[in-house]
């Protein structure tokens, strides 16, 4: 059943909730390990479905464009302040639709077309955003990318002065998407001072890591700070920009009337009940727990042969190439789903083959450790994906039901919010 119940799309629209009951089992009894997803709580969950939806709130709180304004102006303040406890920081936009338009913003903010911009190469580990050349970034500006060593499989940061100082751009994003190492923000700072540019950290992976202390956080180092709110930090499908107070003006700005209209309210609301959760002693354990888990998941892995792009993880992200092991990533991924493990394929650095048929696969800990496994789990988690990963190569379709079924016995004892199998 789902949680909260959902009885009028039940009665109303059955074949919606019947999709909606569907999804919410196979979430249930796959074993998650796509890193930007998670499971939010029953409180975000109940956020996102009030009638905060049905309310327009152009503007910001205290200068809006519509009337009927007094419930909202609170929700949004609050979210406001609680980012700005929770992260330490001067200022928060909490507006933003997702991680993309808030890097959008980023550029209305601080560059103009043509401009040079800087960010990590899409298949280095980098994002769409910082620059890509099919994505807005590298089509409207001048994007030059930093990548990784070969050897090392880690960003050269003697490489990225050479290349800032060089192309002088206005803006470098430092972060990415498939980044398994810990993101040196003194060190791209000192870069961004030097090459006269303004430092953006893009957090939407780490986030809840530095919320909850197991990561370092870029404040006092980046002026400017893109995130999402879900992945690691458990909120809801939405966004933030954090800033200090000289960057302040110049994003809310770019957010409103620059790129959007009104804000969603409900998810407006549901950002900070996140926050107020990640802001728990409770929200550290987990976060500590999610880079333990990934550790050992590692290690694991790296008992059984696999080669771990940088040789491992410092955080909730394993970037694997399964180029020794005689498969693709997409059809590997595609076998790991069938046996109950979900993640996704993914290029690797200096990959040789298209990106939509990769080398490597990419997986993290945040949504397993939400439901509660830990290290004692993540050997024989890496037992499943080397037996999947060997059945796919065979094609071997039983050995992959076999493994899917002993992977619903053990998460049935490790519930999700938001459903459970009584009706």
């Amino acid at each position: 059943m789902h949680q909260p119940p959902i009885s009028q799309i039940d009665s109303t629209d059955p074949e919606i909730a019947q999709l909606i009951h569907d999804e919410a089992r196979r979430q249930a009894e796959k074993m998650r390990l796509i890193p930007s997803e998670n499971y939010v709580s029953l409180a975000v969950l109940e956020a996102c479905g009030t009638v905060l939806t049905n309310k327009y709130s152009e503007g910001y709180p205290g200068k809006r464009y519509y009337e009927g304004q007094q419930v909202i102006d609170q929700i949004e303040s609050l979210a406001i302040e609680r980012a700005r406890a929770l992260f330490g920081v001067d200022h928060a936009n909490v507006q933003p639709y997702s991680g993309s338009p808030a890097n959008l913003a980023v550029y209305l903010a601080f560059a103009q077309p043509g401009d040079t911009v800087m960010g990590m190469a899409l298949p280095m580990g980098g994002h769409l955003t910082h620059g890509a050349g099919v994505a807005v970034g590298g089509r409207w500006f001048h994007a030059v990318q930093y990548g990784v060593r070969r050897d090392t499989g880690r960003v050269d940061l003697d490489e990225v002065r050479d290349l800032a100082l060089k192309e002088r751009p206005k803006i470098i994003f430092a972060g990415g998407t498939a980044i398994p190492r810990t993101i040196d923000f003194p060190a791209f700072a000192a870069i961004a001072a030097e090459a006269g540019a303004v430092l953006i950290a893009d957090i939407a992976h780490i986030a809840g890591l530095i919320a909850g202390g197991a990561h370092p956080s870029p404040v006092g180092y980046a002026p400017v700070i893109t995130t999402t709110t879900h992945k690691t930090l458990r909120g809801p499908r939405g966004a933030m920009i954090m800033t200090d107070a000289a960057h302040a003006s110049a994003i809310d700005r770019a957010v409103f009337p620059g790129l959007q209209g009104g804000p969603h309210n409900h998810t407006t609301a549901a950002i900070a009940v996140a926050l107020k959760e990640a802001a728990q002693p409770s929200f550290r354990a987990y976060a500590a727990q999610v880079v333990a888990n990934a550790a050992a998941l590692a290690s694991a892995l790296l008992a059984r042969g696999y080669d771990l792009i940088s040789g491992g993880t410092d955080n909730h992200l394993l970037l694997v190439d399964l180029t020794s092991k005689g498969i693709g990533g997409k059809p590997a991924a595609k076998a790991l789903d069938r046996a109950g493990i979900e993640l996704n394929f993914n290029t690797v650095p200096f990959d040789q083959r298209r990106p939509f048929d990769p080398s490597g696969i990419r997986l993290g800990t945040p949504a397993i450790t939400t439901r509660g496994l830990t290290e004692q789990h993540m050997p024989q988690l890496a037992a499943w994906m080397d037996d999947a990963i060997t059945a796919a190569t065979k094609d071997d379709e039983a050995a992959l039901d076999h493994i899917a079924a002993e992977i619903r016995d053990l998460l049935a004892a490790y519930p999700t919010p938001g459903w459970s199998p009584n009706p």
